[in-house]
């Protein structure tokens, strides 16, 4: 049984939703800043928390539940990532069609770089060299060196790319592309697209299928898709590129977290305000728990 908390962000309710691991039920709520985002830990196991209507991020000790700091991270932030030591954190901003590395420190902006217009995922690779950023309106994801903060490749992905995952091994990186129904994975050698998944679910419209968030084992064999407005979840094989079950789940499956023994995922629907929770071995859904208005992102902290 997991013991331990699921943290959900909420972009209504200026306030991160507790959920109890073992009992799945909620355990509280902890106040936080203005349209709650994009959620992750930070290499020192704090909760950082993007907050687009406060233009910063909310950083969080899950052991006392309060706010430890705030960090600015200029207009709009959406989404981020941080450097695998944690001294940069790596933002886009949106009505900027910026990417800007913040030193996490103090909050300076060390760098900002164009990119196209309505940047949205940021992922840095394990080594911390490379940075992805996807623009939704481009359909580009942006490679950018670290070290030089310039874009070396810009690939051509589907149509409003959003979030994106790793393999293990990092030789792969997969970015869903929310209007295409679409999955395309990109070769990190190449920095070249080398195979698309569409996805299929029976009796929703094409335009319903509608991935965003996506997390991979960490033997790299399975992903997880979130369908959107399809109300799904798509398993993948990553080596057969074949979807081999859907779930349903909530309304608007946005993003997808495993726990630590990867025994359960954790759906986060943004239109049915609740989490799903996955019994991953059996494919099928356990329960849904009211969380809050229009949540986002889940952290687990066992």
């Amino acid at each position: 049984m997991a013991q331990g908390t699921a943290y959900v962000s909420s972009e209504k309710d200026q306030a991160l939703t507790m959920i109890d691991l073992a009992t799945l039920t909620v355990k509280g709520t902890i106040p936080t800043c203005k349209r709650g985002r994009h959620i992750q830990m930070t290499p020192d196991k704090l909760i950082m928390v993007a907050c687009t209507e406060s233009n910063a991020a909310d950083v969080i000790d899950p052991a006392t539940g309060k706010s430890v700091r705030r960090i600015p991270l200029g207009d709009e932030p959406e989404a981020f990532d941080i450097s695998p030591d944690g001294k940069t954190i790596y933002v886009s901003n949106e009505d900027e069609g910026a990417t800007s590395f913040i030193n996490a420190a103090n909050g300076k902006v060390l760098k900002s770089i164009k990119v196209g217009k309505e940047p949205e995922g940021v992922k840095v690779s394990a080594d911390g060299k490379m940075l992805y950023v996807t623009s939704e309106v481009a359909s580009l994801v942006h490679a950018i060196d670290v070290a030089s903060a310039k874009v070396v490749k810009n690939i051509k992905v589907g149509k409003r790319p959003r979030r994106m995952a790793f393999t293990p091994d990092g030789k792969e990186l997969w970015v869903t592309n929310e209007l295409d129904a679409t999955v395309s994975i990109i070769e990190t050698a190449t920095q070249a697209v080398t195979d698309t998944i569409k996805f299929e679910v029976k009796g929703a419209r094409a335009e319903d299928i509608s991935p965003v968030g996506v997390v991979m084992t960490r033997d790299g064999k399975r992903a997880f898709v979130a369908l959107g407005r399809a109300n799904h979840v798509a398993f993948v094989d990553v080596a057969q590129r074949k979807v081999t079950n859907l779930v349903l789940v909530g309304k608007r499956a946005w993003n997808v977290t495993l726990d630590k023994a990867e025994a359960r995922l954790y759906v986060v629907n943004g239109l049915s305000d609740d989490v799903t929770v996955v019994d991953v071995a059996g494919a099928k859904a356990l329960k849904s728990i009211p969380v809050g208005r229009v949540p986002y992102g889940l952290v687990v902290v066992e």
